[in-house]
């Protein structure tokens, strides 16, 4: 490939006060470190943002544990909506979030013991992994997955994210698209009803679920950060999943695009558009975001979920003093020393 896909560089979550909700996250997933914070306008995105452009206050926190980050994002135009009904599993689109914990039964006793919201109890995913499902306080489900790849072997109960739970109409016309974006390892295809399910929201239901990964390691600059990502499609086999962000925008509650981390955007939409997927927003040239810049493109699966990419071309070390690191001039493919990636927990919020 002449594109080189990082990994999934972060999970956008769309809530009501980032304030609030990135307390929480920090509290509970460790996303303390921030990449980026600022308030602006969204104008390239208003074909899903009601054909206006829409302010928002955002911010993007990792944890150096390892795994993904969080876009938290809030309108500051207009009221965040919800849906006018709960998610059910086997709607369409991003449905659950999945969190990497080195131990899954220690997770689930630590959220217990501090009244988190736990949906299921530790059990084997159709993979084999070990994993539980919480909801945080604005209704967001997440998948705790007990993984053993990690950045930094510090003592947390959980790493950031490494993938999401992405409801389909048709898994089989959608498995294509994420072929192009590396995954092609298939860690299990079943159909049925499934015990691991029963808690959520209609999962009672009878689904077929294909967990995807990638037999490569990735590379890029923050690969070794991000990790090995799983993506789980779900498809009803006995109702017709409504689409999660009918009658709402793009940013309103919810998880609102998953977004992959590239180098070779020119390339990567050649292939992407000749598989049928172009691009539908694209900022071409350098947007900068007074704290980050880069190139960041949006496709659409076939249900209309919104997939993400990214090209980043610097990101601050230390704001204060002006250090910033340029990416663009580099091999792509050789992941950044750790001490440079650890120079990104200088600015960790404790709270």
């Amino acid at each position: 490939m002449s594109y080189l896909i990082s990994g999934i560089q972060q999970l956008g979550v769309g809530v009501r006060s980032k304030d609030e909700a990135w307390k929480w996250y920090r509290k509970y997933f460790g996303m303390d470190v921030p990449v980026f914070q600022e308030a602006a306008e969204a104008p390239l995105m208003t074909q899903y943002t009601g054909n206006k452009v829409q302010s928002r206050d955002a911010a993007l926190a990792l944890n150096l544990k390892g795994g993904s980050g969080f876009e938290i994002w809030q309108y500051t135009s207009r009221e965040t909506a919800y849906p006018a009904e709960a998610l059910t599993i086997g709607d369409l689109g991003i449905q659950i979030g999945k969190i990497k914990t080195p131990d899954a039964a220690a997770c689930y006793e630590y959220y217990k013991k501090e009244g988190v919201d736990v949906l299921t109890a530790v059990a084997k995913d159709p993979s084999g992994h070990l994993h539980f499902h919480i909801k945080d306080p604005w209704g967001n489900i997440f998948e705790m997955c007990e993984r053993s790849d990690y950045f930094l072997n510090h003592s947390a109960l959980t790493g950031g994210p490494c993938g999401a739970v992405v409801g389909v109409s048709n898994i089989d016309k959608v498995l294509p698209l994420y072929k192009i974006l590396g995954y092609d390892t298939v860690l299990a295809d079943e159909s049925g009803s499934f015990e691991d399910l029963k808690g959520l929201p209609g999962g009672e239901g009878s689904f077929r679920r294909v967990i995807l990964s990638h037999k490569d390691k990735r590379q890029g600059a923050f690969s070794r950060v991000f990790g090995e990502s799983i993506i789980e499609l779900i498809q009803s086999l006995d109702r017709k999943g409504e689409k999660i962000f009918r009658d709402r925008f793009w940013g309103d509650a919810g998880f609102i695009h998953l977004c992959f981390d590239i180098n070779g955007m020119n390339d990567l939409g050649e292939a992407l558009t000749a598989a049928g997927y172009p691009f539908t927003v694209d900022s071409e040239n350098s947007f900068d975001m007074g704290e980050a810049a880069g190139r960041f493109t949006y496709i659409e699966d076939p249900d209309g979920t919104l997939l993400e990419f990214v090209e980043t071309h610097k990101i601050p070390i230390m704001k204060k003093i002006g250090w910033y690191l340029n990416l663009k001039n580099r091999n792509h493919a050789k992941p950044l020393a750790d001490w440079i990636l650890k120079l990104l927990g200088l600015g960790r919020i404790r709270d």
